[in-house]
């Protein structure tokens, strides 16, 4: 006990003292200032990307398309999130030179760890790999309609190992990117609605054709729907012979995304002229056979005319 008490002398103290008040002037402002750097360099980063974002828009702005502002922004995304990750190993690779820490064999044990990682995450890995490829071959960007492994939606995030799709209900489905077999992107470069359009049998099918192209012209010049649409209406001819109806398909391409509200209005439209053409629009009918021993739906005229 004495041999333990005997080490905390005023020596010990005063030795302590002056090692406590070195380090607090020396390494406490050297951590304030890699701090402030730090922030500094975070807001300059951020600000570059933004400066960088605006730079490329501009100089695409009279293209007057979505897709290359789509693709922008995905990219821009993904730099941002990578310039973080450096920016934040950097910072906590400098603290801990400052406390001493020799970071030499870290680094060189990270290389160990991470090569062992890789070997036990592939699947890690490969969705990494596959999140590089479909960034590089600009499959799909941030804001298109898509259909990834059979759900639809639109892609509201992507990122090197994932990608987030939104459907129509609003539920969020995460995709892994090595796990993605199947990849529709339904708005890249330019759109379309087909339209399966059936009337009847009856009906003049040269004249049914001239009122869906006269339809189409007409939602062309339309001050709203018009600069949404890239060509005319494409009519194809006669499709098919159904049970009910002869089906007439066409087609109108669009601007990304103004498929459907181009295609609703053309409908309607479409309605409203067959209407005012006195064409049918068929819809399948069903008759029930009761056969000859039931007839419950059988009157007597004459025996009905007598009661009365």
């Amino acid at each position: 006990m004495e041999k333990f008490s005997s080490l905390f002398t005023d020596e010990f103290w005063d030795n302590l003292f002056h090692i406590v008040t070195a380090w607090a002037i020396t390494t406490i402002p050297a951590l304030l200032l890699i701090f402030f750097i730090f922030i500094i360099a975070r807001k300059l980063f951020r600000l570059l990307l933004g400066r960088l974002r605006a730079f490329i828009l501009s100089r695409k702005a009279d293209d007057g398309s979505l897709e290359e502002e789509k693709r922008i922004n995905t990219l821009m995304d993904i730099l941002k999130q990578t310039g973080m990750v450096i920016l934040w190993l950097v910072f906590l690779m400098i603290i801990l030179q400052e406390f001493g820490l020799d970071i030499g064999p870290l680094i060189a044990s990270a290389g160990v760890l991470g090569l062992a990682i890789g070997f036990g995450a592939q699947e890690l890995v490969r969705d990494i790999i596959s999140g590089f490829f479909i960034l590089l071959e600009n499959q799909i960007r941030t804001g298109d309609v898509a259909i990834i492994n059979g759900t639809g939606g639109s892609v509201e995030k992507i990122e090197l190992r994932t990608i987030s799709l939104r459907d129509f209900s609003g539920v969020v489905h995460i995709f892994q990117n090595g796990k993605i077999d199947t990849l529709a992107n339904m708005t890249k470069e330019w759109s379309a609605i087909v339209f399966d359009i059936g009337v009847a049998y009856k009906e003049d099918v040269d004249k049914v054709m001239d009122v869906i192209k006269e339809v189409g012209q007409d939602i062309k010049e339309d001050e709203t729907f018009g600069p949404k649409i890239i060509n005319d209406i494409e009519v194809f001819g006669v499709d098919s012979f159904g049970d009910s109806a002869v089906v007439i398909k066409a087609r109108i391409k669009t601007k990304p995304i103004e498929q459907w509200n181009v295609g609703r209005e053309y409908r309607r439209r479409l309605k409203y002229a067959f209407d005012a053409k006195k064409i049918e629009i068929p819809f399948p009918h069903s008759t029930v056979y009761w056969g000859e021993e039931i007839k419950p739906l059988k009157l007597e005229v004459e025996e009905l005319n007598r009661i009365k």
